[in-house]
């Protein structure tokens, strides 16, 4: 009967360990097994260079969303975002594509407007800013002192 009590408590604190184990993988996977609470809204930019899905979407610093989708339409690249419903948006809100660091990843950077009028889902939003091709800006600054 005492080998049996010992299986028992084993087995809870196995599964006691297991719902550890995956509590904090969810956590620090950032995955959203309920499916949140989100609405999905479009930005369309000349260029998304270093952009990927599930790329964080922030206000102030504040991830308020995420990359859905990138696609290609008219040769521009559409941007579907995921914001968190109790995030409002303006109409004249802009979307900018930033870098964290100077060499970091990109992100999407939203500034909020001062318009009455709010986005409702499946808005667009039509101010947008790409980012900055630091490869570009670099050729620039050196050719440019070379010609002078």
């Amino acid at each position: 009967m005492k080998k049996f009590d010992v299986e028992i408590v084993v087995g809870i604190f196995v599964f006691i360990g297991m719902l550890c184990l995956i509590f904090i993988s969810v956590n620090l996977g950032k995955i959203d097994l309920i499916g949140g609470h989100y609405y999905p809204i479009k930005a369309v930019f000349s260029t998304v260079k270093g952009l990927k899905k599930n790329t964080e979407v922030e206000i102030s610093g504040v991830a308020v969303g995420t990359v859905d989708s990138i696609k290609l339409v008219n040769y521009e690249a559409v941007v579907n975002l995921r914001i968190r419903d109790d995030i409002k948006l303006q109409d004249d809100s802009i979307a900018s594509i930033r870098t964290k660091g100077l060499l970091g990843e990109k992100y999407v950077e939203i500034t909020p407007g001062g318009s009455e009028k709010l986005l409702h889902p499946g808005d667009t939003l039509h101010e947008t800013e790409p980012p900055i091709d630091l490869e570009k800006l670099i050729g620039n600054f050196v050719f440019g002192k070379v010609k002078e």
